[in-house]
């Protein structure tokens, strides 16, 4: 890492984060002013930027997050957001923090079977219309449910795209995933229930002429078009199945997801302009960005330097690399998104466990998957949902900032990531 790009590489990195943290200029602009400066300093070029499948932009998360926005426009014109938000309210008797505990629930749940960023696309939706009809802050529950998604999305193979990187890498299966990471995700939800009793404990004003308002609605009157919610409903069911079925089937969740909105506007009345207009573009646009400035800190061998160092610290000791790894990844998966991330931390770490005789735990996939996991809820670009629910509440004129987001995010970072360190020293080395 001795020449010049590579040192250039980092001051533009660098620059624009300290631009889109103290949001001098619109996140959007700082991304793809980074990316352009990339590209003009050589750092990388058109082919690696648009082509590389390790350093450019993941073409499979922006056609992913397309598709499923398409899916979700449609399903925002037949009245099912609204059907959901009174439902909910209504379980929850109207008081603010059960609402919280039930979406927190919904989402982790949610994004365990689905993944994290499609859940935060379906949930988003029917938050706004929960805190409208309750009079309540919408910020805390979105930041919430972010935190849910992050570490429901932990427990399974399709949860969250690191995790399918390390299953691929690794050789690992559903179940294993499932057996390894579900109890871990299971007590960190509780955890996080009890982290947002305290941390967002203002916002839960109980207004009983707004509850009881809602209490009396009837939630099937809000179904404004019931064919249309039918075919969207098939449409997504056959898309969910689509993801599940990826070992089998070998279609990315991009073509899945692409392939259900096809469908589903092919099958529909909604006029295609419609649909497009409910995509998210100034969120495409700033991962685009995003992923084209890491793929110049990779280009470089800035990330390589970083992830080799990591390595050289951890030697031949498992428990000490296991410790290392967990806590490096979650504050690196922070500062970069984490599936850049654990896409140039793979093949280190499939090193690494080499060099370990080949662990039969996989305990060093397991902390790299915990850790980048779970650091994605550290700062407000730390992993995909956090950038999609930022750019929807900034479309509904309720913008989230950095700061808002990464002070609660540090928090829960913080305290999931110490319990998982427990989790891993108890399971894979007290109790071995």
């Amino acid at each position: 890492m001795n020449d010049w790009h590579s040192w250039a590489a980092i001051a533009v990195f660098v620059g624009a984060y300290a631009l889109i943290i103290t949001e001098k200029i619109h996140r959007v602009a700082a991304a793809l002013g980074g990316a352009a400066l990339m590209l003009a300093i050589g750092a990388t070029d058109d082919k690696s930027a648009f082509y590389s499948e390790h350093s450019g932009v993941d073409w499979n998360v922006i056609f992913l997050l397309m598709g499923m926005m398409m899916i979700v426009g449609v399903l925002k014109k037949t009245g099912m957001f609204e059907y959901l938000a009174i439902w909910a309210v209504k379980r929850a008797r109207a008081k603010p923090f059960r609402v919280m505990v039930m979406l927190i629930v919904i989402t982790a749940v949610a994004s365990a079977l689905l993944d994290n960023v499609t859940t935060v696309l379906l949930i988003a939706p029917v938050t706004f219309l929960v805190c409208e009809r309750l009079a309540l802050p919408v910020a805390p529950f979105l930041i919430a449910e972010v935190f849910a998604s992050n570490i429901g999305g932990t427990a399974t193979l399709v949860g969250d795209p690191p995790n399918i990187i390390i299953a691929s890498r690794a050789g690992l299966t559903f179940n294993d995933f499932l057996v390894h990471l579900a109890p871990l995700s299971a007590v960190l939800v509780v955890v996080l229930v009890a982290l947002c009793r305290f941390l967002f404990r203002k916002s839960f004003v109980y207004d009983e002429d707004r509850a009881e308002e809602v209490m009396a609605l009837e939630e099937r009157e809000a179904i404004k078009n019931p064919r249309l919610l039918v075919q969207g409903l098939i449409v997504l069911g056959l898309v969910v199945i689509g993801f599940v079925l990826h070992p089998v089937l070998h279609y990315e969740p991009s073509v899945v997801a692409l392939l259900g909105a096809g469908l589903l506007i092919g099958m529909s009345t909604v006029e295609t302009g419609e649909v497009l207009g409910e995509v998210e573009w100034p969120t495409l646009a700033f991962f685009a960005g995003l992923f084209i400035m890491i793929g110049g800190l990779i280009e470089t061998g800035v990330i390589g330097e970083i992830s080799t160092a990591l390595a050289d610290a951890i030697g031949d000791s498992e428990l000490g690399g296991s410790m290392l790894l967990l806590g490096a990844s979650a504050v690196l998966s922070g500062i970069v998104d984490n599936i850049p991330y654990v896409a140039t931390m793979a093949p280190i770490t499939s090193d690494l466990v080499e060099s370990m005789g080949g662990s039969g735990t996989h305990v060093m996939w397991w902390a790299l998957a915990i850790g980048a996991d779970l650091g994605g809820n550290a700062t407000a670009i730390g992993a995909s949902a956090n950038v999609v629910v930022l750019g929807i509440a900034e479309r509904n004129r309720q913008p989230i900032s950095f700061w808002q987001f990464t002070k609660y995010g540090l928090v829960v970072t913080a305290v999931t990531v110490a319990i998982s360190a427990g989790y891993v020293w108890l399971r894979y080395f007290a109790l071995a």
